[in-house]
């Protein structure tokens, strides 16, 4: 009896002081707003599924790192990537923000490499087919023009006015091929290109008046020229528009130019000198196949390099100073040129036209001399574009060798002597010396 009452007292004891501890928390939480927290559950971990393919190495997590409860996908835990796959995909279930593997990286090197060994053989191949295509361009078109002028044929010679039309023309249809290229081969496109560059400014296309007139008179005194000059002589000659062009961009362009091309400009009138020094093998019968006069042939190679000096720089300024394209520059150029030829078709040969024809005396040889007339320009662009000025020399150089030997072999119109020889390599030498550009050398690296 007496144990009983003491072991219900000592439950009693233990029952009044346990509802008192939850007694004074329950009040002290509910002054302060904060609920009581309950009991922790237990964390129930999610099984993790296989994932297919080969099984990804796990990334170890970093150094410092804490793994707390549920950190699996927590903010406080460290999470596991997997590696990725062995050809450069990632691992299905990473998140994507680990760089690649170093593999992959070289991989990329070497493909990148290749890629730029590949496009500087074709720059170089470019760059040597466009110097081909110039060579090969001035040489022929100098002597199919000379021999077409001085070729013997019953009936009347063709009317270098009207090929200067015809060019422009053929001109014009190239330009407008190049456009459409340009334009994704879009008929619609290109007829909106040409209707807003050429219709829509009109103040912009008549610039190209003043040079287009220019170049369709120089086109026609070259014709004069290789009717009276041999082709060796004309080629040398005609380099005079290297100081002509110089001459105009310091004037026009406010160019300066260095004591290099200063030093090849007097070399070249030099060449040009020697060149044209009167020799005894002028009263040789090879001279029968002249036309005219070679004082004629000279003045007109002159005439003919000023106007090509002051047309190329008005031309090149008008490029700088506004965005058009070149094709559509040179479509402008061969519009005016067409009218203005054919005004000169009209003027001065208008009686000979109106007897035979337009197309008097017009042969294969005629229509060569045309298409290589027609192109030249385009050539010449697409040299600047790939070659530089020391290809542009060299090209010069063996375009006046090439036409030296065949007009002494094929032609025999010309006997050089040792004053051509001089003055040839002269002028050589300043072609290249005026595109020679001297790099500063680099300050010495002090031990």
């Amino acid at each position: 009896m007496g144990f009983t009452q003491t072991l219900a007292s000592v439950a009693a004891e233990v029952s009044r002081s346990w509802f008192g501890r939850n007694t004074a928390r329950a009040a002290g939480t509910a002054g302060s707003g904060i609920r009581p927290c309950p009991a922790p559950l237990p964390l129930m971990r999610r099984p993790r599924q296989a994932l297919p393919g080969p099984r990804p190495r796990a990334r170890p997590a970093a150094a410092g790192s804490r793994c707390s409860r549920g950190a699996g996908n927590g903010a406080g835990g460290a999470r596991l990537q997997p590696e990725p796959l062995r050809d450069g995909t990632a691992a299905p279930g990473s998140t994507g923000s680990r760089s690649e593997p170093s593999w992959a990286g070289g991989e990329r090197g070497r493909r990148a490499g290749a890629q730029k060994r590949k496009s500087q053989e074709m720059s170089a191949n470019l760059k040597y087919l466009s110097l081909g295509i110039l060579v090969f361009q001035t040489t022929s078109l100098v002597l199919t023009m000379r021999y077409s002028r001085t070729l013997k044929e019953e009936g009347p010679r063709y009317l270098s006015s009207t090929a200067v039309v015809i060019a422009e023309l053929l001109k014009i249809l190239a330009c407008v091929l190049l456009v459409y290229k340009d334009s994704k081969c879009n008929l619609r496109t290109l007829n909106r290109v040409l209707h807003d560059e050429i219709l829509n400014k009109p103040m912009e296309t008549l610039k190209l008046a003043i040079p287009s007139g220019i170049y369709t008179l120089q086109n026609n005194l070259l014709y004069v020229a290789l009717s009276n000059l041999d082709a060796a002589t004309y080629q040398v000659t005609y380099q005079l528009k290297i100081l002509t062009t110089a001459l105009f961009s310091v004037s026009m362009l406010s160019k300066k130019l260095g004591v290099y091309q200063w030093l090849s400009l007097v070399i070249l009138m030099t060449g040009v000198a020697f060149v044209q020094w009167p020799s005894d093998s002028q009263a040789t019968p090879a001279k029968e196949h002249s036309a005219g006069s070679q004082f004629v042939g000279l003045i007109a190679v002159l005439i003919a390099c000023f106007s090509s000096g002051f047309a190329g720089v008005y031309f090149e300024k008008i490029l700088k100073e506004t965005k058009q394209s070149v094709w559509i520059r040179n479509i402008q150029l061969g519009f005016f040129g067409s009218i203005f030829g054919l005004m000169g078709v009209y003027i001065y040969d208008g009686e000979q036209l109106s007897k035979n024809g337009f197309f008097q005396g017009y042969n294969k040889l005629t229509w060569v001399v045309v298409v290589l007339q027609a192109l030249g320009g385009l050539v010449i662009a697409a040299v600047i574009k790939y070659a530089d000025n020391i290809l542009k020399g060299f090209a010069t150089s063996l375009s006046i060798i090439l036409s030296t030997l065949i007009s002494y072999f094929w032609l025999q119109d010309f006997v050089p002597t040792s004053v051509f020889f001089l003055g040839a390599i002269l002028v050589i030498a300043a072609t290249f010396l005026y595109g020679y550009d001297p790099k500063p050398a680099g300050n010495p690296i002090k031990a």
